[in-house]
């Protein structure tokens, strides 16, 4: 077996390691999505679990990367794809970070007296799944456009978080004794706009291996 075999290889199965990263990412949000609706204890206890495969597969891709390079010297394009694999996966582990977190809060709020969701919270989650399932096919066909399309879906995000949390403030200002559950709630939605930052990272990063311009996806 040829050395540029072996190499398109290990660059292959670092691919698919990211792209099986991703896959986990977004059944845990599948999860996510299921548990704040059903205030789902064992659902979200069972999320908070799985952190440690994103973490592994994290570590591993990382090591993968290191290796790479210091043993093919690589070049051009592969040289852009494996350092933005080195920054993808790092935004991929906080996107897993932070469905963990939902989900110690959402273990908080079952605990205590229910309050109505916000209004608008399904519409931001659904809008962030899929920037994170848009970003997965992005990453795993090169698509530039679909790439560009999740970093436009940011700002559908922050309006989101931004009119949720003012409707968050006028709950606490008409119902003290629940202060705390809006509060958990506020924390959901932070999450939930820190993922689609994280997602737009990605998407950058993505452009920036199709198209060789740093600045191209900025």
């Amino acid at each position: 077996m040829t050395t540029r075999k072996v190499y398109t290889e290990e660059l292959e199965a670092l691919h698919q390691k990211v792209i099986h990263m991703g896959g986990i990412i977004e059944e845990s949000l599948e999860m996510v999505i299921r548990a704040l609706k059903e205030m789902n204890q064992e659902l979200a206890q069972e999320i908070v679990q799985r952190d440690d495969q994103v973490d592994t597969l994290e570590r591993e891709v990382e090591k993968e990367c290191i290796s790479i390079i210091a043993r093919q010297q690589p070049v051009a394009t592969d040289l852009r794809r494996v350092t933005s694999i080195l920054r993808i996966v790092s935004d991929l582990e906080r996107i897993a970070d932070h469905c963990q977190d939902i989900s110690e809060y959402i273990l908080l709020l079952a605990a205590e007296e229910r309050v109505p969701s916000p209004a608008h919270v399904e519409e931001m989650v659904e809008k962030v799944r899929e920037m994170i399932r848009r970003t997965a096919e992005a990453f795993v066909n090169d698509n530039e456009d679909e790439a560009r399309a999740v970093m436009a879906s940011d700002d559908a995000v922050d309006d989101y978080f931004v009119q949720i949390r003012d409707e968050l403030a006028v709950a606490m200002k008409h119902n003290p004794d629940r202060i705390k559950q809006y509060i958990d709630y506020l924390m959901i939605i932070k999450y939930l706009e820190r993922m689609a930052d994280h997602s737009t990272n990605i998407a950058e990063w993505i452009c920036y291996v199709v198209t060789g311009d740093l600045e191209a996806g900025m």
